[in-house]
């Protein structure tokens, strides 16, 4: 079997980076893209490319991209991880905040899946996985925006997992309950959002989801939405 490459988006802290990691020691040459840069998601992967850029600006997607294709020649699975979660009551949300929130949490992930699409295609076999939020159940009141664009992140899975069946490409999302990263411990230390940020999960928990879900033996999963919260939320 060929090796495998992998793109995350958000690969420089957190979720992103245990999930590169985790790919890497699966045997996955990695591309990480990300804001800013990633040196300690380098370090512990051999095989990496570490591409800083705006996960929402289109042409810098598809530069990237080029630059994985030349140092790997192919591309298997894409994670959509990138996100952002302000908490702000409603009444003090702006038109600003709204797009800042839809534009990395859903525009960003159509971007990328469609820009990587042809490679995914060229392959023969693909994963597609969109990191959601269980907060789509829980619905935290100061957190609209963020609630709003992961349920949309939702829709577009199911959509696009029947869209790309007949090309062997699956697509799916993974809820996970809060996570203990550094963003979720700055939040959770405001008091407004203390309660409903509070974190019950480490990275390294979602990985064994991760690695279940763009396995070659998960065909036949796709369009689904798997939940991992420790039972605190369900769909």
């Amino acid at each position: 079997m060929e090796t495998r490459t992998a793109l995350v988006t958000g690969a420089a802290q957190g979720l992103g980076r245990q999930f590169a990691i985790a790919l890497a020691a699966r045997g996955y040459r990695v591309a990480g893209l990300d804001l800013v840069p990633q040196p300690e998601t380098a370090a512990r992967i051999l095989d990496y490319v570490e591409l800083v850029g705006d996960v929402g600006d289109e042409t810098q997607i598809g530069e990237g991209l080029e630059r994985v294709i030349d140092r790997f020649g192919t591309l298997h699975v894409v994670v959509n991880n990138a996100g952002v979660h302000p908490a702000k009551p409603f009444e003090e949300t702006t038109v600003e905040d709204w797009r800042r929130v839809m534009r990395v949490n859903l525009d960003a992930p159509f971007l990328v899946t469609r820009a990587a699409l042809p490679y995914l295609k060229a392959a023969g076999w693909g994963r597609v996985v969109n990191i959601v939020s269980t907060a789509v159940f829980t619905a935290p009141p100061t957190m609209v925006p963020y609630v709003a664009s992961k349920t949309g992140l939702i829709g577009f899975t199911r959509a696009l997992a029947t869209a790309l069946g007949p090309y062997g490409i699956t697509v799916n999302a993974i809820a996970p309950g809060p996570v203990r990263t550094a963003t979720a411990e700055h939040l959770r230390a405001r008091q407004a959002v203390a309660r409903t940020l509070e974190p019950t999960l480490e990275p390294s928990d979602l990985v064994s989801t991760l690695l279940y879900v763009v396995d070659e033996g998960s065909g036949f999963l796709t369009g689904q939405t798997l939940t991992v919260s420790g039972g605190s939320a369900c769909l």
